[in-house]
């Protein structure tokens, strides 16, 4: 009996960790089957659009992790990625070269991230403040370049950088955005690829063991001999990098970027999908597998509210308050924990 008693107690115990450290799994079961409910059923292929839709905020939200995961933010996200897919638009329209289009949205991403992670990582200034002003200063950009640059290169549009059609590019560029593999968007696949990646870097390199110990305490790591500057310089530059293949994946979806609504609000979707994904806005804490769950969970939010029929201008209240909900319980959560913990002893 005191055998089976032990084993069951081993059991729960187990149940416990595992819905403690995967508890963005839940999460997102729980609002899937919601969605489930009030769309009255799924087919596969809503399924996969979930993936689909999820792609952009999804790799950004993986960037935007690695940023949270040393205990800073970057608000200039969405900014970025008009800006970075704008001028992209404008080298496939030079070039007709997806090769170099895809180059350049990779470099230029890292050019951005870049200077934010300079900014933050070696002048020391608060990354909320640095990001802020990057935020309005790419979106200015992207808006500002796009009533000057020739029309010819911005494909004919006066407004929006828009992928010239005549381009013998075009064709196969825009079935790669929107292409499928046995039911799967591409870009879907190539967002769970990245999340693979990164949870391999995250978990099994001594770079992700440095992230982690720059965000649970700086100070600290940096008596061990870990470059805080250069580690914070790095997370900005890769989130800068992910922007970039979000960039050239959405201009490959949509083949064309507004500066005015592209990414509009992503940093904010971005820090929703890391926050539902488990990790700790402080530093230091989560897991980056739970992003691309968090990114899932947040357009299943998104079609819920779209299912419900609900007044499109309370669409980012719903989200927000949501948001504040799920920090409010990474915050309550450990406290609660820890005072059950000390009743027992």
């Amino acid at each position: 009996m005191r055998a089976q008693e032990k084993t069951g107690g081993l059991t729960l115990k187990k149940i416990g960790r595992f819905c403690g450290e995967y508890s963005f799994v839940l999460v997102f079961i729980l609002i899937f089957l919601i969605y489930v409910f009030v769309s009255n059923g799924l087919t596969l292929a809503g399924v996969m659009n979930i993936f689909r839709h999820s792609t952009a905020v999804g790799i950004i939200a993986l960037g935007m992790g690695l940023v949270c995961l040393t205990g800073e933010i970057d608000l200039s996200v969405g900014s970025m990625l008009a800006l970075d897919a704008g001028f992209s638009v404008v080298v496939f329209n030079m070039t007709d070269s997806i090769a170099l289009t895809l180059l350049f949205a990779l470099g230029f991403g890292a050019v951005c991230g870049f200077i934010n992670g300079i900014l933050v990582g070696y002048i020391q200034m608060p990354a909320f403040i640095v990001t802020l002003a990057t935020m309005l200063i790419y979106r200015s950009f992207a808006q500002y370049f796009c009533q000057r640059i020739d029309r010819e290169l911005l494909g004919g549009g006066s407004s929006v950088y828009r992928m010239s059609m005549e381009s013998s590019s075009y064709q196969p560029m825009y079935e790669f955005g929107n292409g499928r593999i046995a039911t799967m968007p591409i870009v879907g696949m190539i967002l769970i690829l990245l999340t693979v990646l990164f949870v391999y870097i995250t978990t099994s390199t001594k770079y992700g063991k440095k992230i982690y110990a720059v965000g649970s305490n700086a100070k600290g790591a940096q008596m061990t001999g870990i470059n805080v500057s250069a580690i914070k310089v790095s997370v900005f530059t890769l989130a800068g990098v992910l922007v970039g293949v979000s960039s050239f994946l959405w201009i490959a979806m949509n083949a064309s970027a507004d500066p005015a609504t592209t990414g509009n609000s992503y940093e904010m979707y971005a820090i929703a999908a890391v926050v539902l994904g488990g990790i700790s806005m402080s530093g230091g804490k989560g897991k980056c597998i739970g992003i691309l769950f968090g990114a899932m969970s947040y357009d299943c939010i998104d079609k819920i509210i779209v299912a419900l029929k609900m007044d499109s201008l309370i669409n980012d209240a719903i989200k927000g308050i949501i948001l504040i909900l799920v920090i409010m319980i990474q915050i309550v959560g450990p406290r609660i924990k820890a005072r059950f913990a000390g009743r027992k002893k």
